[in-house]
């Protein structure tokens, strides 16, 4: 058995705590920690940051048991009693989109791919690489080996597309692991938000699983290195359009189809009777395509076309380029045009909503989208093969199909045309974006009233569609920076703010915000400069502190203390009492983060002086019921982080009775549950149990699943002998 207080078991634990900061309960064992911590060193001992760090903590831990029995003890008993960390989720195993239904041929990369998934494990992770070049089936190749081979991955087939297409679009290992986590079922609350701490999940939960993972579109062997695992039931089969240098992994190269399954693949497409009725024109239509499987299904439809439509020589910019051209003139000019102006900015999903915006001027979007005439439009792209499937009602370009549709569209278009499209899009997205996350979080002055509401949504439905419209509104708001709309962008990027607290999206958030905050600020009048405006300065200090918040959880404390003393900076000067008490605020929960309680709860009591400047009627004032007792929780556990236990003790029971008096049940928990645990340091746990019990009954009536399980813990500790 181990021992609970060795070195080894005590790095195990802090390093677990440490990857569940992502809820508020992780972050509360995390200041548990702090004060155990500094317990055994006598002093205060700021948090670790490395891994080197982890390991001096634990033996700063170490020695303190080993001098203090009654430290050691509540050690062994906070270590044992927490909850249990993330696992995979229980609404079954991930699986595969679909494979085509025409798969052809492949049968020698098929064997190699086989060849290398029933390898013995020899301690060299199962790694495949599929190359070859864009249009020639490595994707269709993955999913249809996948499917052939599902029963010998029981835990499951995860799939992730890394959007390889450039080093611009090509996703981020943080990103990466935050969604193959979520392919694993875990939930928001439940996944770190550093790209460390979920590169360490993701290969702590898939040691002792028999799992496919599909990494798809990879772009270099540096973005899918830290996604490999020496786990041996796990095979990684990657796809890219090139070899990637660098990538230990089995290479298993792609070409065109030999001449007879391409033309068993165009029959397949477009029927036996449409190749028998058009013989010379399949036959030029196979020469063109090349064996390239894509080509072959763009080319299907054009056998039909009695015009010289589908004739042609064969392209030097390769088969998909060349079909692309003729499926394109075999367009109707509405579809035509939706075709280019859809290509001016990569939206990683089109939709009805997507093409409406981009084609059509500024209008109220139609009750259903998908029985529009645009939905309609785009069911007939997506037929042609110049739109790919990418779910129900949503399709994505191919990057060659894209490349063709825009520069199209900035010559048939032009500039003017081609702006105002993107701009309408942008504009589309900043609305739908807005009035969702309002309706989100509708008591948070952070989150604007929209400029154009929509229909009513519940809490929960406005965040869902916030995060399914998510990839494409950080792109709205790259566009929105990149065209010089600042308004646009502000809105854009300010809608983001429930998606990093809610859903964790701080990774993906990061980038949209420091482009927004780029962008110089208008002059409101003749005699403002820039950023003197005082919207303008609020704006930017609500951006400030949306990037701070995500830089605190990415694990990047000092540039988030650098953006949250702006916004604190920007909001003063901008007479905002409400934003700048609460970035101070913010700075303390750093502080305390970084077991820094002194300097916290100077700051707590400086955001709390603030606070009180607010008088009645003035803006921010109705907010001080709430926020004023969160100041007295927080100073409460400054104090029990720094060992001051009674003081501690009595700043908790004020807020306790604040929260009740209000009717806030879930603060009032998590308050009891924070003066329980303070009991339980002090080496009083007996009165913290009716406490807990209190916190317990309220929590299980909002079920609030993982502060529960929390504060389960601590009753565990106030009733272990």
């Amino acid at each position: 058995m181990t021992d609970p207080v060795s070195l080894a078991a005590i790095s195990g634990v802090l390093g677990a705590i440490g990857m569940g900061m992502a809820n508020e309960v992780g972050r509360a064992a995390w200041e548990t920690t702090g004060a155990l911590v500094r317990r055994a060193a006598g002093r205060e001992v700021r948090a670790p940051g490395r891994a080197s760090d982890v390991e001096r903590v634990a033996a700063l831990l170490r020695e303190g048991a080993a001098r203090d029995p009654e430290l050691a003890r509540l050690w062994e008993r906070f270590a044992s009693t927490l909850p249990a960390g993330s696992g995979p989720g229980s609404v079954g195993a991930p699986r595969l989109p679909a494979a085509t239904r025409h798969f052809t041929d492949r049968r020698p990369a098929l064997r190699l791919l086989d060849r290398e998934a029933d390898r013995k494990f020899d301690g060299r992770p199962r790694v495949a690489l599929l190359h070859g070049p864009e249009g020639i089936g490595t994707s269709a190749t993955a999913l249809f080996w996948g499917s052939r081979r599902a029963a010998d991955f029981p835990d499951g087939q995860v799939h992730v597309d890394l959007h390889g297409w450039s080093s611009q679009s090509a996703l981020g290992p943080a990103v990466v692991a935050g969604r193959l986590l979520r392919e694993l079922g875990l939930l928001a609350e439940e996944t770190p938000h550093a790209a460390d701490g979920r590169l360490d999940l993701w290969r702590r939960l898939v040691g002792e699983l028999r799992l496919l993972v599909v990494l798809d579109h990879a772009y270099s062997a540096a973005q899918v290195r830290p996604l490999l695992t020496s786990a041996p039931g796990v095979f990684t089969l990657v796809t890219a359009r090139h070899p990637l240098p660098g990538l230990d992994a089995v290479p298993v190269a792609l070409g065109p189809l030999a001449a007879k399954d391409a033309r068993r693949l165009l029959t397949h497409f477009a029927g036996p009777e449409a190749v028998a009725a058009a013989p010379d024109t399949a036959k030029d239509l196979l020469v063109r395509c090349a064996g390239s499987p894509y080509a072959l299904r763009t080319a299907a439809p054009l056998l039909s076309v009695h015009d010289d439509t589908a004739r042609g020589a064969a392209d030097a910019a390769g088969p998909v380029a060349a079909l692309t051209e003729s499926a394109y003139r075999a367009l109707d000019a509405d579809a035509a045009r939706m075709y280019r102006l859809l290509a001016l900015r990569d939206w990683p999903h089109i939709d009805a909503r997507t093409a409406a915006w981009a084609t059509q001027p500024d209008q109220p979007l139609a009750p259903d989208p998908d029985a529009t005439p645009a939905a309609a439009l785009l069911g007939l792209l997506a037929d042609r093969g110049l739109l790919e499937p990418a779910g129900t009602g949503r399709y994505r370009f191919r990057p060659a199909v894209r490349r063709h549709a825009e520069l199209l569209a900035r010559h048939e278009d032009g500039p003017h045309a081609c702006a105002e499209s993107a701009a309408r899009v942008v504009r589309g997205y900043a609305d739908l974006a807005e009035d969702a996350a309002h309706q989100a979080l509708p008591e948070s002055w952070r989150v604007p009233r929209p400029s154009r509401p929509g229909p009513p949504l519940g809490k929960a439905e406005a965040l869902g569609t916030l995060v399914r419209e998510a990839a494409n509104v950080l792109e709205a708001v790259q566009a929105a920076a990149d065209a010089g709309d600042r308004a646009a962008a502000v809105r854009l990027a300010r809608a983001l703010w429930p998606l990093q607290l809610k859903a964790g999206r701080h990774a993906e958030a990061v980038p949209a915000l420091r482009a927004a905050l780029r962008l110089p600020a208008p002059e409101s009048e003749p005699r403002a400069t820039g950023l003197r405006d005082r919207a303008a300065l609020r704006d930017r200090a609500a951006l400030r502190f949306q990037l701070a918040m995500s830089l605190t959880e990415l694990g990047e404390h000092a540039e988030a203390e650098t953006e949250f003393l702006a916004a604190a900076e920007d909001d003063r000067t901008a007479g905002h009492i409400r934003g700048h008490a609460s970035a101070v605020e913010a700075l303390g929960l750093l502080r305390l983060r970084q077991w820094a309680g002194p300097e916290a709860l100077a700051l707590f009591d400086r955001a709390d002086t603030l606070y009180g400047t607010i008088a009645p009627g003035e803006e921010g004032h109705a907010d001080l019921r709430r926020a004023r007792p969160l100041l007295v929780r927080h100073r409460g556990r400054a104090l029990r982080l720094d060992g001051r236990f009674e003081e501690a003790i009595a700043l908790l029971r004020t807020a306790v009775g604040s929260f009740g008096e209000i009717g806030d049940d879930y603060n009032r928990a998590r308050a009891l549950t924070d003066l329980a645990e303070t009991h339980v340091l002090a080496a009083a746990p007996a009165r913290g149990l009716p406490l807990i019990d209190e916190a317990i009954a309220l929590l299980d009536a909002q079920r609030a699943e993982h502060p529960l399980a929390y504060a389960r813990s601590v009753r565990a500790r106030c009733v272990t002998p």
